[in-house]
């Protein structure tokens, strides 16, 4: 096989064999086209001849740029991965990117919503208009279920299971779960359903099985819910802005703080690893030491 086609086989393998996004497939196509870039600027575009010194070199020529630790880390973890794919095909013999590794910068604390924000929050998307029905049942099913955006987005009617109050999610990396969902974000979606959602889609004439639809009547995109969530806040007594995310990050910390424990947070987040989902008893231990400074009279 001719050797340009080897990052077409890997962008392959990223999506079918690994489940990868096509957004994260074109991260990593990003990162390894910057490399390439560069090793064709210093007079050599064999990628398959580079030894750690040519990843030294990168490094610097990444750090002179001004790349923020973060994003370096990020590149350096999308050609590791590459060079690793080509090592199992035994196209190299050895990874140059194995010895790279960067030492991670404190990882910031997830921002939350407390329980009266999050009251607030509720508060603003009250009324029988179809958009804000909807707007309802996305920050029941936001909160209640702790989806990603992207997931929220692609959420369809037949992964709803009423009985049984739970939705099937199709995760990252085409892993599915099960996540419970409580009679607060039940009510809301019926509304929704049999309100909102069924007038704009008859009134503009769409048929599709999307939970979530635009004013239009289409499927809502990540973008949108991050749009409606904004808006949502403006009407709110809150002084802040809001990313979807931080309604992810609120299920799982409300979750700790009542008693959950670790494992099934893992599990109802979709995080593969328990690693990832540890943050959040960082965020549980800032909560507590914020209840003590402010309750206890020898704080």
């Amino acid at each position: 096989m001719n050797q340009m086609n080897w990052p077409q086989e890997f962008f392959r393998y990223l999506l079918v064999e690994k489940g990868y996004s096509d957004k994260t497939k074109e991260a990593y196509e990003e990162d390894i086209s910057d490399f390439f870039e560069f090793l064709k600027s210093s007079g050599d575009e064999n990628y398959l001849q580079i030894d750690h010194r040519d990843v030294r070199v990168y490094l610097s020529v990444l750090y002179d740029k001004k790349y923020s630790r973060n994003t370096i880390s990020r590149k350096m973890a999308s050609l590791r991965s590459f060079y690793q794919f080509l090592l199992k095909q035994e196209i190299i013999s050895e990874n140059p990117f194995s010895y790279v590794h960067l030492k991670k910068k404190n990882a910031k604390l997830p921002r939350f919503f407390y329980e009266e924000e999050m009251e607030a929050l509720f508060e603003s998307v009250q009324g029988k208009e179809p958009l804000r029905q909807r707007d309802r049942a996305l920050l029941e099913i936001l909160y209640g279920a702790g989806l990603r955006v992207s997931e929220c987005a692609q959420l369809q009617l037949p992964a709803i299971d009423w009985q049984n109050e739970v939705l099937l999610i199709h995760g990252k990396g085409n892993k599915d779960r099960y996540v419970p969902f409580g009679v607060f974000a039940q009510t809301a979606v019926q509304d929704y359903l049999a309100g909102g959602r069924k007038e704009l889609m008859e009134h503009f004439h769409k048929s599709h099985s999307f939970l979530f639809v635009n004013r239009l009547g289409d499927p809502i995109t990540s973008t949108g819910i991050e749009y409606a969530l904004n808006q949502l806040i403006r009407r709110s007594s809150l002084d802040s802005q809001i990313h979807p995310h931080m309604l992810r990050h609120t299920f799982a910390t409300h979750l700790l703080n009542n008693g959950a424990d670790m494992r099934t947070v893992q599990e109802l987040l979709g995080h593969a690893n328990l690693s990832t989902t540890q943050i959040y008893a960082h965020v549980t231990k800032e909560s507590l030491q914020n209840n003590y400074r402010k309750f206890h009279p020898r704080a």
